[in-house]
């Protein structure tokens, strides 16, 4: 009732209706899984096609030999991770998607992956790190509100 009360703000009924949709007001966990299978699919589907690099981008070490006794000094930098190119099809591989698996299993869990990401892959695993917790905690309320009747 809430949710079609034309007197209240439209935020609040905006965000009523998405709880609504995505948990059946966390009373439907089976809603609020497979809200969460379907963001990780695509959160899984975005980083194999153009979030992760092309390559694990290797550190390299530079530096200047110096004279016996004087101090040596290296810098180590990582190059920045370059983006897949090439038909989608090609890009799909075992190794690819087993990546993405796990960048996106630790973004359920609040952990970054440590993946040296595409710029692309960085804010799909930013707003995964969002959602699909949030997903997560929405059913974890409707089962503990059916375990507890």
């Amino acid at each position: 009732m809430r949710r079609n009360d034309t007197t209240r703000p439209q935020g609040e009924r905006a965000l009523l209706t998405a709880y609504w949709a995505l948990s059946g007001y966390g009373l439907r966990a089976t809603r609020a899984l497979v809200w969460l299978g379907a963001a990780m699919a695509a959160t899984v589907a975005v980083m194999v096609l153009w979030g992760l690099p092309v390559d694990e981008p290797k550190p390299t070490t530079t530096g200047r030999q110096a004279a016996v006794g004087h101090q040596v000094t290296l810098t180590t930098d990582t190059p920045d991770p370059v983006n897949p190119t090439g038909p989608l099809p090609d890009r799909v591989t075992s190794e690819r998607f087993e990546k993405a698996l796990r960048v996106v299993i630790n973004s359920v869990v609040f952990r970054s992956s440590g993946q040296d990401l595409t710029t692309i892959g960085t804010y799909t695993e930013m707003i995964s790190r969002l959602a699909e917790p949030v997903l997560l905690g929405l059913a974890i309320l409707a089962v503990r509100s059916r375990v507890k009747r």
